[in-house]
């Protein structure tokens, strides 16, 4: 079975796997970076990391549109029922669920989740993907360096998709640092560019990690897929 991530732009992504369309932080109107809009779209199931709005972004419109299921913590469910989403499952950091596309786990992750109204969003959260086929996905979602990234990468990533921006989330070095900890076979930079504050050379940082790791670096341009 091949397993496919797309990277939108930002943090948006897709992920096809056991012929399910997942969507994780579906942002495209207001993305600079966005080569398509939320209707060109499909979504089983959208995945939220976090509250803010270029997370969220147009998870309403597209989960009204497609039916999709919306999985996020509590808060973030909670506040998707009040925008006339029903389909929706409730997690917590460190608890998982299996659903027919595979195991999915939330994991910590050091950031915010303010939701676009100001209410409160709950803990910001990474995902850790089990797929029918036994491939590990980690989605560390917009999140700071921390420790026990080691722990999530002792499950034996087949893939880490990580923000490398700075400024919001880990930069160039502490990324780089966290490929080291995470151990995955691939790694796909995402949260950068979007704005001058995040802007970051994505080559420059996957020949640090091609140097100092084993990994694999997938530079992606937006709209751009890559396939394991």
């Amino acid at each position: 079975m091949s397993n496919t991530v797309t990277w939108f732009g930002h943090a948006t992504l897709g992920l096809e796997t056991a012929e399910t369309h997942l969507l994780i932080d579906p942002f495209f109107n207001g993305n600079p970076a966005a080569t398509v809009n939320p209707e060109q779209v499909a979504a089983d199931y959208i995945l939220v990391t976090h509250g803010h709005g270029d997370h969220v972004g147009d998870s309403v419109s597209i989960a009204k549109r497609t039916g999709a299921m919306v999985i996020a913590n509590a808060e973030i469910s909670s506040w998707m029922g009040r925008q006339g989403i029903e389909n929706t499952h409730a997690q917590h950091i460190g608890g998982g669920y299996h659903y027919p596309f595979g195991y999915l786990k939330l994991t910590l992750a050091l950031h915010g989740s303010a939701l676009p109204d100001g209410s409160n969003g709950g803990n910001p959260v990474g995902f850790l993907l089990t797929t029918t086929d036994d491939k590990k996905i980690y989605i560390a979602g917009d999140t700071g360096l921390f420790g026990d990234m080691k722990l999530i990468g002792d499950e034996g990533l087949d893939v880490a998709i990580i923000p490398i921006g700075d400024n919001y989330t880990m930069g160039p070095d502490d990324a780089l640092r966290a490929v080291k900890m995470l151990m995955p076979k691939h790694v796909i930079p995402i949260h950068y560019s979007t704005w001058d504050v995040i802007k970051q050379n994505p080559d420059d940082w996957a020949a640090r990690v091609t140097a100092e790791t084993g990994a694999q670096v997938h530079v992606l341009k937006p709209g751009e897929r890559f396939s394991f």
